[in-house]
């Protein structure tokens, strides 16, 4: 076989809103598979054509998991990103032919329920096709069997069925996008190892193989499990592991004799049955049966045989006692499998991730290395299009921080914690996953200086980057106040107590303590702070040393990429002042250090792991603190947002008059080698005052009643500041700053869509988040965040509307597994509007 695949298409044009750059950089593409195809045809379209796709294969199979991908396309997922990848590789490939051959077939997706839990699951799941715009229908038992005939009515107690759902031909939908990228200028390149990454002053300038070196101003590492081996060439740790997956082929069922003809391979819906771990597709006449329920198989990729050989690399050989008991399972749901056999099977080499999302990006150290890895058929062309976008635009359309791959912490990217997450998320991937249940291993890995007294006080811990964050304290289950706390669903009730409940009052009526530590600071510290700091925000930064300003960061598209506590807090190391910022995770570090000038007038440090917090909060809270320092803790004398360094007791603290939960406090922040003395001296000087440690559960509640945004959750960069009800963060006057041309002639009064407060008719409704909101009988938004305020007495939700169903008063309704819950469009904040108590 030649070492190029270079037969000439008709060029396509550009996608509309897309402009061809005149400076073409030269893109080398690691990997032919179905992502690395894609990302070549979404670059060409866009105008860049120097695109040079290198495999170490044959084109196009190539040996990788593409290559034996048995294609079903389940859209539907929690997440609304990867169900927007899904959708459009739908499209996508639905429009896609190759010699007049199809490469999808939309032939509907069945899962069905076999137990209660998993009919109430299939139900929500649902709720989420419908917030996320994908049709779909609960069905009962005999509306199953009429979609697939095979399954056993007996058996089933319901199903949901979305009928866009099909069938990919992944290594043909691969090669029709290959050669209409070949159309526009693109080269394929067969046969390449690729044996070094070249760079140069922290750039990729080549990539290098056993046949020669490319040159290139971009590399995408499109590599499949393969990818960890090429990152380890550019410096990058790919925190993914290959594990094998039984699929088998059942010999010919004689009840689908006749049934596929032609160039069709199956003519019912692809059926997952979850409770058992299983999916099929017809292979015409036969059956094909994946399977998830056995031991995880990770793969050392030393032991993979290379590709183009006798033996495709990425199919081991079939375990055939993994496979007995879900013979037997197939078997029980479809009986017509009585006549047949098993009668070939290979175990599958895929990727897993320690979070099961993919990982997209730029590499943090060498500008230029990206990569797209861990991605499943199902999702390549939309992330193939966000690549792209990326790419060539700068920023992708749809929100990618779930799988942005600088979102991990260090700790995350241990081999160790690498190998044992990915192992879990395989064995879970069909499991029932509440939205608030954590991985149980390995744990703990990051605590605070607290965690032994909170242990001591009998936390419930849940797990957030790597964090062990208390929810409630057991010991907090004499307060007088739990016998109060309303009741809610079996759902809602999971990871959750009546005791958080009791801490929130307590909060509003006492004080309380609340472990910050997660909460990810950074140092910025420099001659050029600044004015670094002042066009990558959007809020008023030149103040004098002691404010504190809450802010947003924002892309080129003016979409908040995160918001921010920005405190001024004087002279730094050398020249130049200190400023702390308080951000939402990794990936603001990554933003920020990415966009330092070259001079060095700037330096950014992450302290979160030598420092700690404690929120203290309540109306209580003046009269702890003050009487343990000779600083001056008056409204006077340390307004809001204000900082000061003090002493309380004997421990140094930054204070931060902020407040997370809409009460008056601070935030105390000090080094971690004081972090438990700090817990002991207030704990101590609060017992006199009712003071208690609270969790995350009554933080949430709180922040809700004051309509406090969680970036991640209630808003992420797909929405602008004046959407997301946060234009007061922003000063146009100010001067330039990253983002504001986009924002040029927009208000809160001329958006199209608002994020917006609902209160439920139902007090004892409580809800978790991502579900539908009704107006007018039709889908017209989703929940983003929902609580149960319990100072006021209500269950509260914050939901994306359109403009015209987002004005107070409006009725809408919200679907809560297959309920739908009347609501209405609420003015906030509901929790004292004119903010008396913060400021007092």
């Amino acid at each position: 076989m030649c070492n190029s695949y270079c037969r000439a298409q008709p060029p396509q044009p550009p996608p509309e809103g897309t402009d061809a750059l005149t400076v073409q950089p030269r893109v080398v593409i690691v990997g032919a598979g179905i992502v690395g195809c894609a990302l070549s045809d979404e670059l060409t379209a866009r105008g860049w054509t120097d695109v040079t796709v290198l495999e170490q294969g044959p084109l196009f199979a190539t040996g990788g998991s593409s290559s034996h991908a048995p294609g079903l396309v389940f859209q539907t997922n929690s997440s609304r990103t990867m169900t927007e990848f899904a959708s459009y590789t739908v499209r996508k490939y639905s429009a896609l032919t190759l010699d007049g051959q199809w490469c999808f077939q939309q032939l509907g997706g069945l899962e069905v329920a076999t137990t209660p839990e998993r009919l109430a699951e299939l139900t929500r799941k649902h709720g989420l096709a419908a917030s996320w715009g994908v049709p779909g229908a609960l069905l009962d038992p005999g509306q199953c069997v009429a979609l697939h005939p095979l399954l056993d009515r007996d058996r089933i107690l319901g199903g949901f069925h979305v009928p866009t759902d099909g069938l990919a031909k992944a290594v043909r939908a691969g090669e029709a996008q290959a050669r209409r990228a070949i159309g526009r200028g693109a080269r394929f390149m067969a046969h390449h190892t690729v044996t070094g990454i070249g760079s140069a002053n922290g750039r990729v300038t080549a990539v290098v193989t056993d046949q020669g070196s490319f040159p290139a101003d971009v590399v995408v590492s499109c590599a499949g499990f393969w990818g960890p081996r090429i990152g380890r060439m550019a410096g990058l740790a790919v925190p993914l592991v290959p594990l094998a997956h039984q699929y088998a082929r059942t010999s010919p069922v004689p009840a689908l004799a006749g049934c596929n003809t032609g160039e069709l391979e199956a003519s019912k819906p692809i059926l997952r049955h979850q409770d058992r771990d299983l999916y099929y597709r017809e292979h015409g006449d036969r059956i094909g049966i994946g399977s998830y329920a056995h031991r995880p198989m990770p793969v050392d990729l030393g032991e993979v045989p290379a590709p183009g050989g006798p033996v495709m690399p990425s199919m081991l050989p079939f375990t055939k006692e993994d496979f007995e008991q879900p013979w037997a399972d197939s078997q029980a749901l479809l009986p017509a499998l009585a006549r047949a056999r098993v009668d070939e099977g290979f175990n599958g080499i895929f990727s897993f991730t320690p979070d099961g999302f993919p990982l997209l990006g730029e590499a943090p150290e060498l500008r230029g290395f990206w990569v797209a890895e861990a991605v499943w058929v199902t999702h390549s062309a939309g992330v193939a299009r966000a690549m792209a976008q990326w790419l060539v635009e700068g920023t992708p359309r749809t929100d990618v921080h779930e799988c942005d791959l600088n979102r991990f912490e260090p700790g995350q990217l241990a081999p160790a914690y690498v190998h044992r997450r990915g192992c879990q998320n395989f064995v879970e991937v069909y499991d029932i996953i509440h939205p608030l249940q954590p991985m149980e291993d390995p744990r703990p890995l990051r605590v605070s200086p607290f965690h032994a007294r909170q242990r001591d006080l009998g936390a419930f811990f849940l797990e957030a980057s790597g964090w062990e964050r208390p929810h409630w304290y057991e010991a907090n289950q004499a307060l007088p106040e739990v016998a109060g706390i309303p009741g809610r669903g079996a759902w809602a009730s999971r990871y959750w107590s009546p005791i958080a409940g009791a801490e929130a009052l307590a909060t509003r009526e006492r004080v309380a303590m609340y472990d910050m530590t997660a909460l990810k600071r950074l140092e910025v510290t420099g001659p050029g702070a600044q004015a670094f700091l002042q066009y990558l925000t959007t809020n008023q930064l030149d103040k004098p040393v002691g404010s504190v300003t809450y802010t947003l960061l924002l892309d080129e598209t003016g979409g908040v990429r995160s918001d921010l506590t920005v405190a001024r807090l004087g002279p730094g190391r050398g020249c130049g002042e200190r400023w702390q910022l308080g951000a939402n995770g990794n990936l603001d570090l990554d933003w920020l250090i990415r966009r330092l000038p070259s001079d060095g007038s700037v330096q950014v440090r992450d302290t979160t792991a030598g420092t700690c917090c404690i929120g203290l909060w309540g109306p209580l809270a003046r009269d702890l603190v003050q009487p343990l320092t000779d600083a001056d803790f008056s409204h006077q004398g340390f307004g809001y947002f204000r900082a000061k360094q003090a002493y309380l007791g004997n421990v140094p603290v930054t204070a931060m008059r902020l407040s997370y939960v809409g009460e008056l406090g601070w935030e105390l922040y000090t080094t971690a080698d004081n972090g438990q003395k700090l817990w002991d001296t207030l704990w101590e000087a609060g017992q006199s005052l009712g003071i208690v440690a609270a969790g995350r559960s009554a933080f949430n509640s709180l922040r809700l009643e004051k309509g406090y945004r969680s970036w991640g959750t209630d808003l992420t960069a797909e929405h602008n500041p004046y959407e997301a009800g946060l234009g007061f963060a922003v000063r146009m006057d100010k001067g330039d700053f990253l983002g504001r041309d986009a924002l040029l002639g927009t208000t809160e009064e001329t958006v199209a869509r608002r994020l917006v407060c609902l209160l439920l008719d139902d007090p004892r409704a409580v809800v978790m988040g991502k579900e539908p909101v009704y107006a007018d009988g039709a889908p017209a938004g989703y929940v983003t965040s929902a609580a149960y305020g319990y100072s006021i007495g209500a269950s509260i939700a914050y939901a994306w509307l359109p403009r015209a169903a987002a004005d107070p008063g409006r009725r809408v309704e919200v679907e809560y597994f297959g309920e739908r819950l009347p609501a209405t469009v609420t003015q906030e904040p509901l929790f004292d509007p004119k903010m008396a108590r913060i400021r007092r």
